[in-house]
Protein backbone atom coordinates (compact mmCIF):
# COMPACT_ATOMS: atom_id res chain seq x y z
CA UNK A 1 0.00 0.00 0.00
CA UNK A 2 1.57 3.31 -1.00
CA UNK A 3 1.95 6.19 1.51
CA UNK A 4 0.03 9.83 1.27
CA UNK A 5 2.79 11.41 -0.85
CA UNK A 6 3.10 8.94 -3.51
CA UNK A 7 -0.56 8.93 -3.98
CA UNK A 8 -0.24 13.08 -4.04
CA UNK A 9 2.04 13.07 -6.54
CA UNK A 10 0.14 10.41 -8.40
CA UNK A 11 -3.09 12.59 -8.44
CA UNK A 12 -1.46 15.67 -9.03
CA UNK A 13 0.76 13.80 -12.25
CA UNK A 14 -2.72 12.66 -13.61
CA UNK A 15 -5.11 15.90 -13.10
CA UNK A 16 -7.64 16.19 -15.65
CA UNK A 17 -7.78 12.87 -16.56
CA UNK A 18 -10.66 9.93 -15.25
CA UNK A 19 -9.21 7.44 -12.45
CA UNK A 20 -11.30 5.52 -10.49
CA UNK A 21 -9.71 4.70 -6.92
CA UNK A 22 -10.16 2.27 -4.42
CA UNK A 23 -10.22 3.09 -0.75
CA UNK A 24 -8.75 0.77 1.88
CA UNK A 25 -12.59 -0.17 2.76
CA UNK A 26 -13.38 -1.00 -0.31
CA UNK A 27 -15.53 2.12 -2.05
CA UNK A 28 -14.55 2.15 -5.29
CA UNK A 29 -14.78 6.14 -6.72
CA UNK A 30 -14.84 7.67 -10.19
CA UNK A 31 -13.99 10.67 -11.65
CA UNK A 32 -12.35 13.43 -13.20
CA UNK A 33 -8.77 14.94 -10.26
CA UNK A 34 -9.86 18.82 -10.63
CA UNK A 35 -7.68 19.43 -7.38
CA UNK A 36 -5.77 18.01 -5.46
CA UNK A 37 -3.87 18.88 -1.72
CA UNK A 38 -2.18 17.24 1.16
CA UNK A 39 -5.31 15.73 2.68
CA UNK A 40 -7.58 14.59 -0.45
CA UNK A 41 -7.82 14.62 -3.84
CA UNK A 42 -11.40 15.87 -5.60
CA UNK A 43 -12.59 13.90 -8.09
CA UNK A 44 -15.78 15.64 -10.62
CA UNK A 45 -18.33 12.76 -11.08
CA UNK A 46 -18.09 11.49 -14.42
CA UNK A 47 -20.85 8.77 -16.09
CA UNK A 48 -19.77 5.42 -15.69
CA UNK A 49 -20.26 2.30 -18.20
CA UNK A 50 -23.60 1.44 -16.30
CA UNK A 51 -25.25 5.02 -16.68
CA UNK A 52 -24.75 6.01 -13.38
CA UNK A 53 -22.46 8.46 -11.62
CA UNK A 54 -19.33 8.12 -10.08
CA UNK A 55 -19.54 7.49 -5.85
CA UNK A 56 -20.33 10.29 -3.67
CA UNK A 57 -21.34 13.92 -3.87
CA UNK A 58 -20.20 17.04 -2.27
CA UNK A 59 -19.44 21.04 -3.38
CA UNK A 60 -16.13 21.80 -4.35
CA UNK A 61 -14.23 24.95 -6.20
CA UNK A 62 -15.87 24.97 -9.34
CA UNK A 63 -19.53 22.78 -9.05
CA UNK A 64 -20.01 19.28 -7.83
CA UNK A 65 -16.95 17.77 -6.53
CA UNK A 66 -16.31 15.27 -4.14
CA UNK A 67 -13.49 14.30 -2.13
CA UNK A 68 -11.52 11.10 -1.42
CA UNK A 69 -8.82 11.26 1.86
CA UNK A 70 -5.06 10.46 0.27
CA UNK A 71 -4.75 8.62 3.37
CA UNK A 72 -7.30 6.08 2.70
CA UNK A 73 -6.49 5.42 -1.25
CA UNK A 74 -5.79 1.64 -1.28
CA UNK A 75 -5.62 1.47 -5.35
CA UNK A 76 -5.55 3.69 -8.25
CA UNK A 77 -6.67 3.30 -12.14
CA UNK A 78 -5.60 5.43 -15.22
CA UNK A 79 -7.41 3.70 -18.20
CA UNK A 80 -6.04 0.18 -17.97
CA UNK A 81 -3.12 0.53 -15.38
CA UNK A 82 -3.51 0.16 -11.76
CA UNK A 83 -1.23 1.29 -9.48
CA UNK A 84 -0.99 -0.92 -5.81
CA UNK A 85 1.57 0.49 -2.92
Amino acid sequence: MGNVTQYYDLCCKHKGKVVTIHDRSGKVYTGRIMHVDHQNVWLEPVRSGAGGFGFGWGWGWGGLWFPVALAAIGGFALGAAFFWW
